[in-house]
């Protein structure tokens, strides 16, 4: 399996902590996310009680016509994490006001695994630097080869 990345993750925040988590599936959906067929634009974590859910993430059926009829591809998906990791989580979101986003998600073994980050949402200035800095090294690389 190929890792799905959240490249909008980084653009729109800047990740402070990253945690690693199972992410809970049915069997159609673990053989969708093998093959890469998962989108995690516009997901995000939200907890239930004291449990995460992945919300909004797109996950399509493996075979659309071998499907349950009642199938949602976005439903709330559990992701596993330790006591010690959901108890940090929730206080982070709730005291410091940061955002759970996912990262990435990939395969370990036979399971499927999910990395979520503790984000703080980047203004529209920070965002502009970080291009401008991006192009001015890309500029200095194209520079130096074509020097040596």
């Amino acid at each position: 399996m190929k890792t799905v990345t959240n490249k909008r993750a980084k653009f729109d925040y800047v990740l402070i902590e990253k945690y690693e988590g199972g992410l809970v599936l049915l069997g159609t959906e673990v053989k969708s996310v093998k093959a890469g067929n998962i989108s995690l634009k516009g997901s995000f974590v939200t907890f239930h009680g004291d449990e995460p859910y992945l919300i909004n993430a797109t996950i399509p059926p493996w075979q659309v016509k071998n499907s349950p009829v009642d199938y949602d591809p976005e439903r709330s998906r559990k992701i596993l994490l330790t006591k010690a990791e959901t108890r940090e989580l929730v206080g982070a979101k709730q005291t410091k006001g940061l955002t759970i986003v996912p990262v990435r998600v990939y395969t370990k073994g036979p399971r499927v695994k999910i990395e979520i980050a503790l984000a703080k949402g980047k203004q529209m200035v920070d965002k502009k630097r970080e291009t401008r800095e991006k192009d001015i090294a890309r500029e200095t690389q194209r520079f130096l080869r074509g020097k040596d």
